[in-house]
């Protein structure tokens, strides 16, 4: 056997043209055209109650209430207002612009209307509709605005610090798990210390199944820790207050495939994380979630964090 190198060999391999019939292949682009074009129009035309919720969070309305000894997030009674009044079909963007104008009142405002349950979004008397689109229009120009926000500081750090991406690939990923946000920030500040370069929090078994996002910090999961915004939000805080330690930028990433995939792709980008795993075929083979739902909320979730 001839005495060659691994790159050489590699080399070889790839300089090979494989045989492949390029009419069998003509006819596998064919088929997967017509069934991206399926689905793209089943998107394009629907929406889902998780998208809708999805769009809440952008807008800024991430508070809960209390219900059943647990906390209810605003963005679920907000579609189940609209839902039981026959309105959700025009989306929660156009009922928030119409209450907030009915009202004279601002966001922060409505969401405490909300779940103090003074407000019922799904019985405000409807304003004028082409103000309400106006500004509908205007509230949606602005949480386009807010999706930018970390990406920005994401820049300005890069520029401070060194960026790994640049200097060496593959990156080194490590899993933190313990249920506990907070512990898992001391096993995160552990393995950037010895060489970690994007930190992946494990989400508690089963989550997608939720049709909901627990709120604020949890210290209890199961084989993980909830993705929750209070938990994005530790997590990255603590990555960046390291990052001068280390003298390089350290990535976050999180998972927010299931039912509150356009939600957590929202509450992600708002808090500074950096990749997600968003995939709708896990959903379906895995958590035998109804397609349909999640391949629309797959589309729009991959809109904000192609934004963010």
């Amino acid at each position: 056997m001839p005495n060659i190198s691994p790159q050489e060999m590699m080399a070889t391999m790839y300089s090979k043209e494989l045989p492949l019939n390029e009419r069998k292949i003509a006819r596998c682009r064919k088929i997967a055209a017509e069934i991206g074009n399926e689905v793209a129009s089943l998107i394009h035309k629907n929406s889902t109650v998780g998208t809708e919720r999805g769009i809440l969070r952008m807008l800024g309305l991430n508070g809960a209430l209390k219900h059943q000894g647990l906390q209810y997030p605003v963005a679920n009674l907000i579609v189940d207002q609209l839902k039981e009044n026959n309105r959700l079909q025009e989306g929660v963007l156009f009922w928030v612009a119409n209450a907030l104008l009915a009202e004279n009142i601002k966001m922060g405002d409505l969401e405490k209307g909300i779940a103090g349950r003074t407000i019922n979004i799904g019985k405000v008397k409807p304003q004028d509709p082409k103000k309400t689109r106006k500004f509908a229009q205007e509230l949606s120009e602005k949480a386009y605005k807010n999706l930018k926000t970390y990406r920005e500081k994401r820049k300005k750090l890069m520029s401070q610090q060194r960026d790994p991406l640049r200097e060496k690939r593959p990156l080194k990923y490590v899993i933190v798990a313990t249920g506990n946000i907070f512990e898992d920030v001391t096993q995160a500040k552990s393995a950037v210390r010895d060489g970690a370069d994007i930190i992946a929090v494990i989400r508690s078994t089963a989550q997608s199944l939720l049709d909901y996002v627990p709120h604020g910090t949890t210290t209890e999961g199961f084989g993980g820790t909830y993705a929750t915004q209070g938990n994005f939000r530790v997590m990255r805080e603590a990555l960046d207050a390291l990052g001068p330690e280390v003298k390089r930028y350290i990535r976050l990433t999180n998972y927010c495939s299931g039912l509150c995939m356009s939600e957590i792709a929202a509450l992600a980008s708002l808090e500074g994380l950096d990749c997600l795993l968003n995939d709708a075929m896990y959903g379906i083979l895995f958590r035998d979630i109804n397609p349909r739902r999640t391949l629309i909320d797959q589309h729009f979730s991959r809109l904000i964090c192609s934004v963010s």
